[in-house]
């Protein structure tokens, strides 16, 4: 008989950064009266948090939101993995979902963000269908199920982790990536990483008041234009501040003043809307930029990359987080502050900061 309550928690990353999502866990659990430890694999994609204790799973999932961490891109409250026979997968998983009592709306399959999961695709569409009917014909998957959803992890062709996610905690797209379609015109596949940090870090709902026409920005280290491009995209005049050259194109739609300058050094003639900060340099240098900029209001809105070093990526991430906190407090300035390893982000994470009126 499988285990009727879940007691894990399973976190999906980019390949590669488990150890970093660990770390970063063992910080923010610090104080957590639950018993917990990691299960992790280098280049796995994903690491599974077992408790230890009698705590279910459900209550360590409320200590732990996925807008608050840096390096996960989805959270789920899972059972252990659970072996298969390859001759019948589905009956093995109807059990396990119908011992749990579980309920939801809509079933996602998914697997690892690596070359063998991608290899998965096909046996996930093929049960995809029938594992459907069967899980409505046993009143589990059903509407008004308060919006919860059951994702079956493949890890391997005979090994699945089935798991809950619940809204407001949860990232609302399949593996927690945003897959984005790089515009043709842009000068840089660097775009994505501007367009997917706003689609990450603000509502749908308050696009039109965050960005809209009439904005002004600017961005440093500009050169030829790829974030830029995302800025007049949205109807806004942009100072280009970089000694190198812009695209052609883009300076053509005139609304971009393009300056030859040093962007740790320039400062803009008024007060901004938008900064945005692509600069390939020390994240410390970087963070104190960005610091002067907030502390003297010269913007609401920045969004810029912190470049990481190849070890102690997690402890580089947190202090730099906690000088532009700790600056901001010291000056009462109230703010949003949210970070994440994006998905075209590399060895770098994208730090969204919002002024609040």
């Amino acid at each position: 008989m499988p285990n009727t309550a879940p007691g894990e928690l399973l976190l999906y990353c980019r390949p590669g950064f488990e150890a970093d999502l660990v770390n970063e866990l063992v910080d923010k659990l610090e104080h957590s009266e639950c018993a917990w430890h990691p299960v992790a694999t280098t280049n796995s994609g994903y690491v599974r948090v077992v408790i230890d204790s009698d705590l279910v799973a459900n209550e360590l999932h409320k200590e732990v939101q996925l807008s608050s961490l840096v390096f996960a891109r989805q959270i789920l409250v899972a059972f252990e993995p659970n072996t298969l026979d390859r001759n019948d997968r589905i009956t093995a998983i109807i059990e396990q979902v119908v011992a749990a009592g579980w309920s939801f709306e809509e079933l996602w399959q998914e697997s690892p963000d690596t070359n063998d999961g991608k290899g998965l695709a096909g046996l996930k569409k093929s049960l995809q269908r029938p594992l459907e009917s069967t899980l409505k014909k046993r009143q589990a998957l059903r509407r008004k199920a308060g919006k919860r959803r059951l994702h079956l992890f493949w890890s391997s062709g005979d090994t699945v982790q089935l798991a809950m996610s619940f809204p407001q905690n949860r990232s609302e797209w399949p593996n927690g990536i945003k897959h984005l379609r790089s515009p043709s015109r842009a000068p840089s596949r660097s775009t994505l990483k501007l367009e997917e940090a706003w689609h990450t870090f603000i509502p749908s709902d308050k696009w039109e008041r965050r960005l809209n026409a009439g904005m002004q920005g600017a961005d440093l280290g500009a050169a030829p234009g790829g974030w830029t491009y995302q800025l007049v995209q949205q109807g806004m005049y942009v100072y280009a501040i970089d000694n190198g050259p812009m695209s052609e194109e883009l300076m053509r739609t005139g609304q971009i003043e393009h300056l030859r300058e040093d962007g740790f050094t320039w400062s803009p003639p008024y007060p901004l809307d938008w900064l945005v900060c692509d600069i390939v340099d020390r994240p410390v240098r970087v963070s104190e930029m960005v610091e002067r900029w907030l502390v003297n209001r010269w913007c609401r809105h920045a969004i810029f990359n912190l470049k990481l070093p190849m070890k102690k990526r997690w402890q580089e991430v947190k202090r730099c987080l906690e000088y532009l906190e700790q600056r901001l407090n010291d000056e009462n300035i109230a703010y949003e502050c949210l970070a994440r390893h994006l998905y075209h982000d590399r060895e770098e994470i994208t730090v969204y900061i919002r002024l609040k009126e």
